[in-house]
């Protein structure tokens, strides 16, 4: 077998030396499927061969307005069989109160994260689950020991996917569990706590800058977070862990902790006075931060960095991001906009920008499993056993370091800001380990919770495509849908050696078709779905599968 298909330890993603110049002018190239794939790699997770087909008969336009159409939220999690004096099977916890001994807490964790995972398989031509994780990366929250908690803040997200980020940032600033997490709950006027006030202005706003003198940095000073944290007084949340009913969770303004002095912000706000409004304060500052266009340049990089690349030059600085930003004022900070022209934009589909990105973890695991129909398997078990396999699927991107309900820093995942590596961070020594072994168990015969057996039916996969018995037509097919980049052709040669070991192509339609004349025949059902497993352990093992 050829030895150029090789994985090379680490993919670097590097977009290369093309010099790209294009802007967010309008996309009037082809409509195929390539570019397709890019945009629904992009904007979701794991694109299917019906979401492509889908895609390709709506046009672009309107694949971008499908992507971004409001439609139903998904149901909560439930209680699908543990014991809940409080939760009924068949129900919701989301609101229900925990034992004493918080016996029922943890299934409430697993169903948490079930639920997370069965979201993106259902997620058809929508861009909202890869979004709320942007979110949940944007505000960074770590654990916090009450589910109900996760799933609030998860739904906020949610429902403000790519709507008015002013709001979601007023929410997000009262929000329980923001409130616990950067001890909004210890912000008195007796103590002002600065944490969430410093967040506020440099991660979830308009961003630090360089400084430029003692306390002072390109867009605010020392002084403005210690005045912000004044203004911040007075919220507490209420419902961490309650074992009484009437104790739900809600944040709620206690006027006493509330500091009503005036406080003074610096000239980097235009010497602003901000006077006491009680239980509006907050409004009334975070109005006054996004009153400076910086706001809107701060969080169209990291929209960019998310879908686009990491690497913003100076060209990309006055071509895309200035563009967008103005865009965003525009609309009065409405995300939508921002992102339908971005996936409009000829800088979107620059041949520079089609798959230079190292997949994540949520993006590898689901790349790999449902283009190849892995809800199929999943859907046709019962209730439990599905719950169990998408927390199986879970565990399985924790191990590879992402965790939506537990980011490792306030300021997300070093992916999106830590220079110089970015996207590289996620490819270390224990993660490509861990992502090999799960390539191998997916490609094998996947894996076994509550007694069922989960896996990819790469024979009733491949009867989909145009041509399986082919052996050329199929392996660029496989090679098209699942790799962001084209092989080369001594690559190709090497993954056809995988499929017919040094024998000419008649050899694998035979074979194939003798399997569809007796698809009963174990042993001949075994021989091609063997051949198939070989292919795919090593198409999952690629280095180019790692890229989006």
């Amino acid at each position: 077998m050829s030895t150029t298909i090789t994985t090379p330890a680490a993919p670097t993603g590097v977009r290369g030396q093309t010099k790209i110049r294009t802007g967010i002018g309008p996309y009037h190239g082809d409509w195929n499927r390539a570019t397709v794939l890019h945009l629904l790699r992009r904007a979701t997770f794991g694109p299917t061969l019906d979401m492509v087909d889908q895609a390709l008969d709506l046009g672009l336009e309107a694949t971008v307005a499908e992507l971004l159409a409001d439609r139903p939220l998904p149901e909560p999690p439930l209680n699908l069989g543990d014991e809940d004096p409080y939760v009924p099977v068949g129900e919701t916890w989301v609101d229900a109160i925990y034992t004493q001994n918080f016996s029922n807490k943890n299934y409430r964790r697993r169903s948490l994260a079930a639920w997370k995972i069965a979201n993106c398989f259902a997620e058809g031509i929508s861009a909202r689950e890869k979004m709320v994780l942007f979110w949940q990366n944007h505000f960074g929250i770590g654990a916090q020991n009450d589910p109900r908690y996760h799933y609030r803040f998860d739904a906020l997200l949610r429902n403000q996917a790519w709507g008015d980020f002013r709001e979601l940032v007023k929410e997000v600033t009262i929000d329980p569990m923001m409130l616990r997490f950067l001890n909004g709950n210890q912000n008195t006027k007796q103590a002002p706590n600065e944490n969430y006030a410093r967040e506020l202005l440099e991660l979830y706003t308009i961003g630090k800058g360089p400084q430029v003198g003692t306390g002072d940095y390109t867009n605010y000073t020392e002084e403005d977070i210690f005045q912000i944290a004044r203004v911040l007084t007075g919220w507490r949340s209420f419902g961490f862990n309650a074992l009484n009913p009437e104790n739900q969770i809600e944040s709620r303004f206690v006027p006493e902790r509330h500091d009503t002095e005036d406080k003074q912000l610096s000239y980097r706000f235009d010497e602003a006075v901000i006077t006491n409004a009680d239980a509006e304060e907050y409004a009334n500052l975070i109005d006054l931060i996004f009153t400076k266009d910086e706001v809107a340049r701060h969080i169209c990089r990291k929209l960019y960095r998310y879908f686009v690349y990491y690497e913003i030059t100076e060209a990309e600085e006055a071509a895309v991001i200035q563009p967008l930003a103005d865009i965003l004022i525009a609309n009065d900070y409405e995300i939508k906009p921002v992102l339908e022209s971005l996936f409009l934009s000829e800088h979107f589909y620059d041949t520079a920008n089609l798959g230079p990105m190292i997949r994540h973890p949520y993006d590898f695991l689901l790349s790999m499993l449902k283009p190849l129909d892995f809800h199929v398997a999943i859907s046709s078990q019962p209730a439990v056993a599905q719950h169990e396999a998408f927390y199986r699927l879970f565990a399985y991107a924790r191990m590879m370091e992402m965790d939506p309900f537990d980011l490792p820093a306030v300021a997300g995942w070093k992916a999106y800001y830590q220079e110089p590596q970015y996207y590289r961070t996620w490819i270390n020594a224990n993660t490509l380990q861990r992502r090999a072994l799960v390539a191998n168990l997916m490609s094998k015969n996947g894996f076994n919770v509550g007694g069922f057996r989960f896996r990819i039916d790469f024979l009733e996969f491949i009867a989909r495509l145009d041509n399986p018995s082919d052996p050329n037509v199929l392996l660029a097919q496989l090679v098209e849908l699942l790799l962001p980049q084209s092989l080369s052709e001594s690559q190709m040669v090497g993954l056809k050696d995988v499929l017919i070991p040094g024998l000419p192509d008649f050899e694998w339609t035979v074979e194939y078709g003798d399997y569809l004349g007796d698809p009963d025949n174990e042993t001949k059902r075994q021989a091609v779905e063997d051949r198939l497993k070989s292919v795919f352990r090593l198409l999952f093992n690629l280095a180019e599968f790692h890229l989006s």
